[in-house]
């Protein structure tokens, strides 16, 4: 959106994260080629801004990226006229893209896949001749993602409409505003995650909101079962435990907010709490199969976690205990993996492979978690 307003934006408060650098430099450079590396939202928004821009574009990624779907996504530009070509493999990146001017109309898109589909077109909607109409069919899910998207656009000027499930954007100029960005509610997850496996404490996290347009702000409700009240303050929420209740069993679903289960599924096995968790099925196409990778690095903590249907996480609250055994989890490439893994220390030594994965969406996260007394250092082994 700062880009499509011609730069006329002020943003405070942007993420220092691998994702925001990357969608900097794609955005004010001037390459032919841009590598996104595993920035799954910048290869969707930029396929979409590109399509719009003057010039020809390469946009290409990491191994896992090629392997991600786009299809859909492409498939819609193609049709208000966009000229996009696959580099390798037909439906996935790379992608070759020659900006014109498009018009707009009307046209379907399954909401069922991803919200960030959905987000890249409704932006360049405005630019579109004729604004824009979509019809989202099937079972939408991650709305808050979209209602995100839609508020920030109405923030900046936009006139829009939701109605069912139909949006409609009329062709429109972004408004210059000054923007101050909320911190991210999905890495205070893992601070809510680490207060749940404390027997009473307290944490200050900043520049978060009650208000927040971020549907992950649910955080806030979910771990009142975890004894956890979240006061805001100012710009700052604190969290504050007094006991150490938890629920019997959690049943949970995730079709808003999948972003957030990794933390959940990890805190449950750490708090020996049986789940049944829904709303999944786009895991396995995030930075990785986040279902196999949750059911691999949990079972190195005697968990078995089973999958009962597409979608879906089950565990019965049995472990099968491994004594004096150092657990030494991958990541796959997925910062939230490392992220949502590294709580299990307050139990016991751990060892986490590629550490680093972390600066795609909190890059100062093992030396936060030193100021709050974590011994982190190389394994040199």
């Amino acid at each position: 959106m700062h880009a499509l307003s011609d730069y006329n934006q002020t943003i405070e408060n942007l993420s220092d994260s691998d994702d925001t650098i990357v969608m900097k430099k794609a955005l004010s450079g001037k390459n032919q080629i841009i590598d996104i590396g595993h920035a799954g939202t910048a290869m969707r928004f930029l396929t979409a801004y590109f399509s719009i821009m003057p010039g020809e574009k390469i946009i290409t990624g990491s191994e896992r990226m090629k392997q991600r779907p786009i299809k859909i996504l492409v498939d819609a530009l193609i049709s208000l006229g966009a000229e996009i070509e696959y580099v390798g493999n037909e439906g996935f990146p790379p992608l070759k893209i020659k900006g014109k001017n498009l018009k707009g109309g009307k046209i379907e898109l399954n909401g069922g896949v991803s919200s960030q589909y959905i987000s890249a077109l409704l932006m360049i909607a405005p630019i579109l001749k004729g604004g824009l109409t979509l019809h989202l069919t099937g079972n939408v899910i991650s709305r808050s993602y979209i209602e995100l998207t839609l508020k920030l656009m109405q923030q900046s000027g936009i006139s829009l409409s939701w109605k069912k499930s139909e949006i409609h954007v009329d062709e429109q100029s972004y408004n210059s505003e000054r923007f101050f960005v909320e911190s991210d509610w999905t890495a205070a997850s893992y601070w809510y995650e680490m207060l749940a496996l404390s027997d009473s404490g307290s944490i200050i996290l900043k520049n978060l909101h009650s208000e927040s347009l971020q549907g992950d702000s649910i955080l806030t409700s979910w771990f009142k079962s975890f004894n956890i009240k979240s006061e805001f303050k100012g710009d700052d929420v604190i969290l504050e435990k007094t006991n150490s209740l938890v629920p019997k069993n959690l049943k949970l679903n995730f079709t808003e907010n999948p972003d957030l289960a990794q933390t959940m599924v990890v805190l449950c096995v750490l708090k020996n709490i049986p789940f049944h968790f829904t709303g999944l099925k786009t895991l396995k196409i995030k930075e990785t199969d986040r279902i196999f990778a949750l059911q691999t690095e949990l079972a190195k903590l005697g968990a078995k976690i089973t999958e009962p249907t597409q979608g879906e996480l089950s565990w019965d609250g049995s472990l099968t205990l491994k004594k004096d055994y150092l657990p030494c989890f991958s990541t796959y490439n997925d910062h939230r993996m490392a992220l949502s893994l590294a709580p299990v220390a307050m139990y016991q030594n751990i060892i986490i492979d590629s550490p680093e994965v972390v600066t795609k969406s909190y890059p100062l996260f093992f030396k936060d978690l030193v100021q709050t007394g974590y011994i982190v250092r190389e394994n040199k082994n």
